[in-house]
């Protein structure tokens, strides 16, 4: 016999887990004494929150579930913020923690115990609030199994976060060779197949777009879930289509594609919001449609009564929700969109201008500003103009993300990921370091002050794991985008920051820092990091008087009643 943490051990060795990202405590500890002479390795951050945000972007990238492990408490706490991230993003996850239970002990006064019974507090009862699916088992090989379905839920149909809640003898004790019923192979259990659109849809949906004059497709997070990147282009090139993306799927299409014309919605490219209100088609791949999407349901955007809507995603609940779609496509992206461009074809003579008028919206006259502080968008062009193919930016929220998203141009797939699914503070940096260990790539983070100061204990992580990521701070000593929705009395409360010197902080962590006040200082430095092989630091003093809404909100938001947060 072997225990049942030694079991988990080989499960995740059985299915190819590369990383654990995860923090010693309580019953986890019974697994993690097991990794050391495992193929698996743990990449320990400083608390559960970077691990949980590390093990969200693991997913995102990869597409196999991104491993969180630590006690419970804390998981069902601070690691809520990267579980958050991956349900609403779609990203798969198995969360890994335990119920601090304390055997006989636990009917007395409580201390940790997360059980749900007397005294205690419902650990359940939290992450059934965000998980896709969770198990509690109670003997060893109901352990296993709930593990191995931990992976195969989290993947199946829309990816999302799935936990196992380890207790008492069903992580200490031995797993029994002749249990009936047994825990079978861990490869064959946790086995998927993807969803494909009926015949008679895929027919429906390519004569609504050969019938159309100006067909746009409307790419979503669903083509970085299914990583359909080629599928999409075969679509766009197949019906002569102009592609927007939304927020979370900016980067599902090249930007400098002659085709592209942006991301729509709130404080997407006016250009290309433009477009999709111009369509007299609409194809929506793998996008929920938000209220930020939508310009908040301005009556002008998106017209169902006037436009064609063909609505591909993997879950039939999310096709026609928020608008009534003309055709539902059901299916992982890949598989719907293989279909479709085999399907037909058409042209038009209208996509290809007009998404080079939409795309002028990347630039505008600040990109090109000498001054100081520094102008947000030419910050963003500096950014831009070091991104290459093999590049990850990873966004944070607040103003920084609403200027990237603006004049960012992004030139390959997979290189820009941003928190908009939850959409919390603090993302961009262990998302760097994670993406960083993932893929080998270059990685630029991207935050505001205030979101680099609640995660930046991930620098010392990058040091410590021998990776590099650029951390840019776009710094104007305030939480930027509340500051800037004050009425003119300044009436709200904790807006404003003390100057931290982030440089030494960088050097506190083992980093290189650097304070960028000079435009033209910018985009050397930012060379310099890339070519680094240990993190860098860049505190970018930028124009606290640029306003990101005045600048960047939606012409369509006059009628709906201006601002929205």
């Amino acid at each position: 016999m072997t225990t049942t943490a030694n079991a988990l051990v080989e499960t995740l060795e059985d299915l190819g887990v590369e990383y654990v990202f995860g923090y010693p405590g309580g019953r986890v500890i019974e697994l993690l004494e097991h990794l050391p002479d495992s193929d698996v390795d743990l990449v320990r951050p400083r608390d559960e929150r970077e691990a949980s945000v590390m093990a969200e972007m693991y997913g995102r990238l990869t597409g196999d579930p991104g491993v969180l492990a630590g006690q419970g408490p804390w998981i069902g706490s601070l690691g809520l913020i990267g579980q958050m991230e991956a349900r609403l993003s779609s990203s798969p996850m198995v969360v890994l923690t335990e119920a601090s239970e304390r055997g006989e002990y636990s009917t007395l006064a409580p201390y940790q115990q997360a059980r749900g019974d007397y005294g205690g507090f419902s650990l359940p009862n939290i992450l059934d609030g965000v998980s896709k699916e969770w198990w509690f088992p109670r003997t060893p090989v109901e352990t296993v199994r709930s593990t191995q379905l931990a992976f195969k839920h989290a993947v199946a149909g829309r990816p999302g976060p799935t936990a196992v809640i380890l207790d008492g003898d069903a992580v200490t004790g031995d797993v029994p060779t002749d249990r009936t019923p047994p825990a079978w192979d861990a490869r064959a259990q946790t086995r998927t197949w993807d969803a494909a659109p009926t015949a008679r849809d895929t027919v429906a949906a390519a004569e609504a777009l050969e019938a159309a004059d100006r067909p746009v497709i409307v790419a979503g997070n669903g083509v970085h879930a299914a990583g359909a990147y080629d599928e999409l282009a075969a679509v766009a090139e197949a019906y002569d289509c102009a592609v927007a993306t939304s927020y979370l799927g900016k980067s599902t299409y090249p930007e400098t594609d002659e085709r592209a014309v942006g991301v729509m919605g709130s404080f997407g490219h006016e250009g290309a919001n433009q477009v999709v209100s111009e369509a007299d088609a609409l194809l929506v791949v793998g996008c929920r449609l938000n209220p930020m999407d939508t310009n908040w349901q301005a009556p002008g955007f998106i017209r169902p009564d006037e436009q064609t809507i063909v609505h591909a995603d993997v879950d039939t609940r999310n096709a026609g929700w928020v608008y009534p779609a003309d055709v539902g496509l059901i299916g992982d992206a890949t598989e719907s969109l293989a279909a479709l461009a085999e399907a037909g074809g058409g042209d038009n003579g209208w996509a290809i201008d007009r998404a080079a008028e939409a795309r002028e919206w990347f630039t505008a006259p600040e990109c090109e500003d000498d001054s100081t502080p520094i102008a947000p968008q030419r910050a963003v062009k500096a950014i831009e103009s070091v991104v290459d193919e093999e590049t990850i930016v990873t966004a944070d929220s607040g103003n920084n993300r609403f200027w990237l998203l603006y004049y960012l141009q992004t030139p390959a797939v997979r290189t820009y990921f941003g928190s908009g699914g939850v959409g919390g503070m603090g993302w961009a940096n262990p998302a760097a370091v994670s993406a960083a260990l993932t893929t080998g790539e270059d990685v630029i983070a991207v935050a505001g002050d205030g979101g680099f100061s609640m995660t930046m204990n991930s620098v010392e992580t990058a040091v410590e794991y021998g990776v590099a990521p650029t951390f840019v701070v776009l710094n104007d000593t305030s939480l930027g985008m509340v500051r800037q929705m004050q009425g003119e009395d300044g009436d709200i409360a904790g807006v404003e920051f003390h100057d931290t010197d982030f440089v030494k902080v960088a050097e506190a962590f083992g980093a290189v820092g650097r304070r960028v006040t000079d435009p033209d200082d910018l985009v050397g430095a930012l060379e310099d990091g890339k070519a680094a092989d240990v993190p860098h630091v860049l505190d970018v003093r930028i124009d606290r008087e640029a306003d990101m809404a005045d600048t960047l909100a939606s012409s369509f938001y006059e009628s709906v009643g201006g601002l929205h947060e």
